[in-house]
């Protein structure tokens, strides 16, 4: 497929890597291509400089949003959560329309100080929030309860463990679901239709503590039954 990630942070950058490694023809979004491919210091998290990502990974080109999704039969929404809802309006509604959205962005606020807490949860989430924005596209909600690394590569872990979906659009979900078994996730719980991303963002609250616990981000949620 056509895919654009919108994102040039850990995410982005893994999730477009493993997206081409697949075969996907895959675009970065980002606000300005030409300031992003200059950049040669280290990302605000401590990743490494996107000039050197880039070297890396020629295949995948720097675009501007609304250029990136244009061209795109899926998009990737791996913005800041808090960013997020900003970044697919530069998109523009006409680039959007009918695509599918999958998003893995967390609405997390840092405004509070360490550990973030959630822009918005109980009675809503970003996943809604993005589809309301954007009715005719096909937002699906997915991977957000997990680490880069293990979105893209879930074989890291002994046991991969659960990821989950959420969306109106079956046929979407059919088509993420596709993404995330090549991916090598073999536990895909349909939580139901969009309003269920509640439930996966307000995961982020225990999966922050666990990180603090367990010193590593590398470990999934697994459900038994």
């Amino acid at each position: 497929m056509k895919i654009a990630v919108f994102g040039t942070g850990t995410v982005g950058r893994t999730l477009a890597a493993r997206l081409a490694e697949l075969g996907h023809d895959v675009t970065l979004g980002t606000r300005d291509p030409a300031a992003t491919t200059s950049r040669t210091g280290p990302g605000a998290t401590g990743a490494a400089p996107f000039a050197d990502w880039a070297a890396g990974n020629p295949g995948i080109l720097p675009a501007t949003f609304a250029d990136a999704a244009a061209g795109a039969e899926l998009v990737v929404n791996a913005t800041r959560g808090a960013a997020s809802l900003d970044v697919l309006a530069l998109a523009g509604a006409g680039n959007l329309g009918g695509k599918i959205i999958l998003d893995v962005a967390n609405p997390l606020d840092f405004g509070h100080g360490m550990p973030p807490t959630l822009l918005v949860k109980d009675s809503d989430s970003l996943g809604e929030q993005i589809q309301r924005a954007y009715p005719a596209a096909r937002v699906v909600k997915s991977l957000n309860t997990l680490t880069a690394g293990l979105m893209a590569y879930p074989a890291r872990l002994p046991e991969p463990g659960t990821v989950f979906i959420s969306g109106n659009d079956s046929d979407a979900k059919d088509t993420v679901a596709g993404l995330l078994a090549d991916f090598g996730h073999r536990d895909v719980i349909d939580l139901g239709d969009i309003t269920t991303a509640r439930g996966a963002e307000m995961l982020m609250p225990i999966w922050l503590r666990l990180w603090g616990a367990l010193g590593s981000s590398e470990f999934n949620f697994k459900i038994v039954r």
